[in-house]
């Protein structure tokens, strides 16, 4: 079968290679759908933390089950997405039911090889039922689930005004679901064009051009003079993180969805009188994924607002280095097998 291998930051490889072996409690699966996302970006670029070369990325995936087991609660036919995070199952944090950020996580398409191939074998557990949604719908649930988780851990109450930072794929399915929540939200972007992207197609109520001297006067002037309880980044970028706790009110909760390598650095004593809450969020859970794909069958979500480039398998090699210019305009780049 034909994959698609990213050898080294920016080169990309057609190879053929065996069709998977399929272990005891695996399912095996027909790709159909993937969506590419900053991870699949960075790694290309050669930015991505924890990740090494070759590796064939894919995460965001819609398929069919060609294989399984007669009890998985799964038929052959079906279509499924998946929960990319392969957990251990023993660490602390999956005996809390956190396998979101399990100790000894591997995550398809990042630390094991994923779905730009024709067929994947994944733990049986990983599977998560189709509920009737298309194939593209389900290529973006895992992406849309990484900003529900978001939000859940801001634990984002109705009425608060909602700081989003970076309106990318991430962003924007946080923004969406922080709207979900109840929230106003405020995007925070320096490209104008996603922030039109945002009032246009997300309705999102405020948005702020990260270039503008007055940043923080505009939402000291959206937020009465209060600054937004919740700021949530969804760059990675160091700058925008540090720049992010001078636009915390008091008691606002800072939750990290972006993430990058270095050190962030804040004053303790701006952060310390607000007894302000910093916190991480990282991938999602099971709660977040059916959260999501309730929220697409109840028109909450429109995913093809997302969904900007379209391709080929056998033409991302070609592609893919296009998607990384902020001119092309890519939100969602979405690969048909």
């Amino acid at each position: 079968m034909k994959a698609l291998i990213c050898t080294t930051p920016g080169e990309f490889e057609y190879k053929d290679i065996s069709k998977p072996e399929v272990p005891k409690d695996y399912s095996l699966l027909k790709i159909k759908r993937i969506g590419i996302c900053g991870t699949d970006l960075h790694a290309y670029e050669g930015t991505q933390p924890f990740f090494t070369y070759p590796r064939i990325l894919g995460h965001e995936i819609a398929a069919e089950i060609v294989e399984t087991q007669a009890n998985s609660g799964f038929k052959i036919g079906e279509s499924v997405t998946i929960s990319p995070y392969f957990y251990c199952g023993k660490c602390i944090a999956c005996r809390n039911g956190l396998n979101n950020c399990c100790a000894s996580i591997k995550v398809c398409g990042v630390h094991v090889d994923g779905g730009m191939r024709e067929y994947l074998a994944v733990p049986t557990y990983s599977l998560i039922h189709g509920q009737g949604l298309s194939d593209d719908e389900l290529a973006l649930v895992e992406p849309l689930a990484i900003g529900a988780h978001g939000v859940r851990r801001a634990a984002v109450k109705p009425g608060e005004f909602v700081l989003v930072i970076g309106a990318g794929p991430i962003g924007l399915g946080t923004m969406e679901f922080a709207r979900i929540a109840g929230a106003h939200v405020i995007a925070l972007d320096i490209n104008e064009q996603r922030l039109q992207f945002c009032k246009d197609k997300l309705k999102v109520e405020f948005t702020i051009n990260a270039t503008s001297l007055d940043v923080e006067e505009q939402l000291r002037t959206i937020t009465n003079g209060d600054m937004p309880t919740v700021v949530i980044d969804c760059t990675g970028n160091l700058k925008a993180i540090n720049n992010a706790f001078k636009y915390m009110s008091h008691a606002a909760r800072f939750v990290l969805i972006g993430l990058q390598k270095n050190e962030i650095s804040f004053s303790h004593p701006e952060f310390h009188k607000r007894e302000a809450t910093l916190m991480s969020s990282r991938n999602a859970t099971s709660e977040d994924f059916i959260h999501v794909a309730d929220s697409m069958k109840k028109g909450l979500v429109i995913p093809t607002n997302y969904i900007t480039h379209r391709v080929s398998f056998g033409q991302v090699k070609a592609d893919f280095a296009s998607w990384l210019d902020p001119a092309n305009a890519v939100i969602k780049a979405m690969v048909e097998m």
